[in-house]
Order: structure tokens, then sequence, then C-alpha cells
């Protein structure tokens, strides 16, 4: 019996043939050669529609190196001079910082190193007592004298720094108006002045619990209590 000679399976629809029937391979796009000048071909070329990627971010420029403060200056004077002659070491540090001249002393030697300040020195007016609370050291407090001499012209700072719950004796007998300033400091630190005739609040009222300039004192704490008992409302705010 005679082999069936199949014919050969046409091509898809739509495709080229040649003579023999046979379809022809896909027709390649001549590439032109490159001449001499042409710019050079990215080495990955985007794909046909894709969005043209953006440019890479300039480096940020380095941050300017923060300035330095201003820093305390070793104070030299006849007046450090005498005194370091008679305290040594009890003068821990006598220094001006932007021209204010400061001298740190040990707590052992007030009043005594304040009234040689007044007697022997002419700082005959203490022109303010104060204090700052620096929780984080072991000597929480600065207690500070801002004295002047009006025979010098001349204004000093003395400061003493004490543990929470010390007390430094009190300088009324040296300069009577530090009553009123040690009571302010007494009302806003909780700091005793030992000696003072009247240690009492002077701005908030008796009672009132708390001593609001110190760091561990709330923004808006109040004693409520007082509040409540004294004025009959919720709160102070």
């Amino acid at each position: 019996m005679a082999e069936e000679t199949k014919a050969p399976t046409p091509p898809p629809s739509g495709e080229p043939k040649d003579s023999a029937g046979k379809p022809n391979p896909p027709s390649v796009e001549p590439v032109p050669a490159k001449k001499p000048g042409d710019p050079a071909a990215p080495a990955n070329p985007a794909a046909p529609g894709a969005p043209p990627k953006a440019a890479a971010p300039p480096h940020a420029p380095a941050a300017p190196t923060k300035p330095t403060g201003p820093a305390p200056e070793p104070w030299d004077s006849a007046l450090v001079a005498t005194l370091k002659r008679q305290y040594g070491s009890g003068i821990r540090e006598a220094s001006t910082y932007l021209g204010q001249n400061y001298m740190v002393v040990d707590p052992s030697l007030i009043p005594e190193f304040l009234q040689v300040l007044r007697d022997q020195e002419q700082f005959d007016y203490c022109v303010d007592v104060t204090a700052v609370h620096y929780p984080q050291r072991e000597k929480q407090f600065d207690v500070i004298w801002i004295l002047y001499s009006f025979a010098r012209n001349e204004r000093i700072r003395v400061k003493t720094m004490i543990a929470d719950g010390e007390s430094v004796p009190s300088s009324v007998p040296i300069w009577p108006t530090t009553n009123w300033l040690e009571r302010e400091v007494y009302d806003m630190f909780g700091i005793r002045f030992e000696g003072h005739p009247d240690l009492k609040r002077i701005l908030l009222p008796e009672g009132w619990k708390g001593h609001p300039l110190r760091k561990d004192y709330g923004i808006i704490q109040q004693d409520n209590e007082w509040v409540q008992i004294n004025l009959g409302i919720e709160s102070g705010q």
C-alpha cells in the first residue's frame, strides 16, 4: 500500500511565506554604523514608554560646626590675691564670665567671708541674694550673694554650693536688707538661712506646698488642696 503523503502544515495566517510555503524569518532592522563624534548610548537604555529617571539629588552639605559659647576666664586682681592669702583653698574658684567677676567659696567660710568683704573691702551694699538649682549635682544648689562697693565702684558675686536639705548662715547681721531677700530664696527654693530673725514665705501664702523655682517643681504644679480650701475652686489655673 502506497505511503500517504502528508501535506505541509500551513503556517498561521498572517505570517509571510516563501515560494516553498515556509514562513519567512522575522525581519531585523539594520543597525546603522556609528559615526565618529556620535554620543555614546546609555549603558541601560530605558524601555520605550518608561518615565525618565529623576536625577540623583546632590549630597546635602555638612552641618556647620556649632560655635562654642563664652567660657569663664581666670580672674586675677589685688582683691583676689588678698583673699587667697587669707583663705587659701577655701576659695575654690575666682573667675570672670562676660565681665562678671565671681568667687566660689567653701560653705564653711560663710558668713565670715562676707563679713570681711564688707568690713575690709568696702562691699557695703548687698544687691541681691539668690540661688540656682542643679538637680543632677550632688550639691544641688548654688547660693549667690551679689555685692557692690560704692567706694570702689565694683560689683562681685560670691557663690557657695550646698546639698538639698543643707542650710547656710543668715547674712542679716551683716546687711539687714537681706532679711527679705533670704525669705524669697526660702520661699522659692526651700533653702534655710540659720539665724534669720523671721524665716517664712514672702510671696506665697503660709501652708503652700513646694518651692516653685526648684527644677523638680512642675511648671503648672499648684497646691490643689490649699486652692480648694481657701478659694473654693477646683483649680488655680
